[in-house]
């Protein structure tokens, strides 16, 4: 009997939830409306990955939305699997970039020990930019183009790409601050909370042999809410799983709330072309 059919902390998968445990290799799409037990396909996945195929814990990075969602994975992780399950990676995309990138920080020109500006030190700075332009920030708003830059960042767009783009004055003046404010922010040695995902991406997309180490440190990866991913989500799973393929997406396209980040519901309407061979998964059963 698998560990997944061993727990006591949840009554037996229905039929469905165990196709998606034990569907292990090549890309899978498990579509999860609320209720359905996605949290608990991902535990025994993840438990049976573990105690049954013997694949090592920290080969397998498993990635949710929120901390809180990491910490109620790791905690039901460890029910089944006690300390073992220290060493999975159970984090969020900007935890788990910000981990990669500081061993790989030096390849872009930054320090390992790099500082990461909260939501309050990224306007200030952005405000320091505009001055320094010598544009009013009465005028322009510190935290107007801070969204814009952030949105740029979400979708991968450099300073200079969105240079030529500008299609206004405003663009113009955002794509002035974004210039700067990046050579400010690396002068500090310090990044702010969208770089993370961006340069992780950018380390991988110019260092082939930085992705290939940290496609056979991960040779499973298992993404919480799907449907919620930006491109620079996206494009940093696809780059990781490009090799084995061993993807686990669980999500619902009628459940987005994310868009103000950038989040793109193709995304998951479009898993199966972006990763040939996907097996799905439809969890219909309602458990609330």
């Amino acid at each position: 009997m698998s560990v997944a059919e061993q727990q006591t902390d949840a009554v037996a998968l229905n039929q469905a939830q165990r196709e998606a445990v034990q569907h292990t290799e090549g890309p899978l799409l498990v579509v999860a409306g609320a209720g359905s037990g996605k949290t608990r396909v991902l535990t025994h996945r993840v438990a049976h990955l573990v105690e049954d195929l013997k694949v090592k814990p920290n080969e397998i990075l498993a990635i949710t939305f929120t901390n809180k969602a990491a910490g109620e994975m790791r905690e039901r992780l460890e029910r089944m699997l006690g300390a073992t399950a220290r060493a999975i990676w159970i984090l969020t995309f900007h935890a788990a970039c910000g981990r990669m990138l500081r061993r790989e920080a030096e390849r872009l020109g930054y320090r390992s020990t790099f500082s990461i500006y909260d939501d309050q030190d990224q306007v200030r700075l952005v405000k320091a930019c505009l001055e320094e332009l010598g544009k009013d920030p009465k005028r322009f708003s510190p935290r107007g183009i801070h969204s814009q830059i952030s949105r740029a960042k979400n979708e991968l767009v450099s300073p200079e790409e969105y240079l030529a783009r500008v299609a206004s004055f405003w663009d113009q003046t955002v794509a002035e601050v974004y210039e700067l404010y990046q050579r400010r922010l690396h002068a500090s040695n310090a990044v702010d909370f969208d770089d993370m995902l961006m340069l992780t991406v950018q380390v991988f997309e110019r260092f082939p042999e930085a992705l290939e180490r940290w496609q056979k440190s991960f040779r499973y990866i298992l993404v919480d809410e799907y449907q919620d991913t930006n491109h620079a989500q996206y494009r940093l799973l696809q780059l990781l799983g490009a090799k084995h393929g061993n993807v686990c997406a669980v999500g619902d396209q009628d459940q987005s709330v994310y868009g103000f980040r950038g989040a793109d519901i193709r995304n998951i309407t479009e898993f199966e072309s972006d990763f040939p061979g996907t097996h799905v998964v439809t969890l219909e059963q309602n458990y609330r």
